[in-house]
């Protein structure tokens, strides 16, 4: 019986799955080709991870052309990314302010970005016009 779509999955089968997504739908020797030639794995250890993602419930076989196996993604590149972020907020207690300040120092979080968080959580409480963080410390410093 296969495991549940939300299964956990490896740094590597991830890359598998980055390839399966770009792709849409691969043979075993087509994923295979298009991993990074400075660390290629071997064609069997490639059938081998995409065997097992099959067996996780994350990709299937779609079809079979002579001798190879078409598999396709069962599970949208969103989910996967959204169980991983999930598990590494409760890492931090469910926090993402240790996260947030992580990105922020190493320069991956600019102002840009926290702009379109602050659009995107207004959306979430129906709110279409959300003051910027500047116009929020003029309100709390009384300005």
């Amino acid at each position: 019986m296969a495991k549940q779509k939300s299964a956990t999955l490896t740094r590597f089968e991830l890359e598998i799955m980055q390839v399966l997504w770009n792709l849409e739908r691969a043979s075993v020797r087509e994923i295979q080709e298009k991993l990074p030639d400075t660390r290629r794995p071997a064609y069997t250890t490639v059938q081998t991870l995409v065997r097992r993602l099959e067996e996780k419930g994350v990709v299937r076989r779609l079809k079979k052309i002579g001798n190879a196996l078409i598999f396709e993604p069962v599970v949208a590149r969103k989910v996967v990314h959204g169980r991983l972020i999930t598990e590494l907020l409760q890492l931090f207690g469910g926090s993402a302010r240790p996260l947030m300040a992580h990105l922020a120092e190493m320069g991956k979080l600019n102002l840009e970005d926290v702009r379109e968080l602050e659009s995107l959580l207004a959306e979430q409480k129906g709110n279409t016009t959300t003051p910027s963080i500047q116009e929020r410390g003029r309100q709390n410093d009384g300005s």
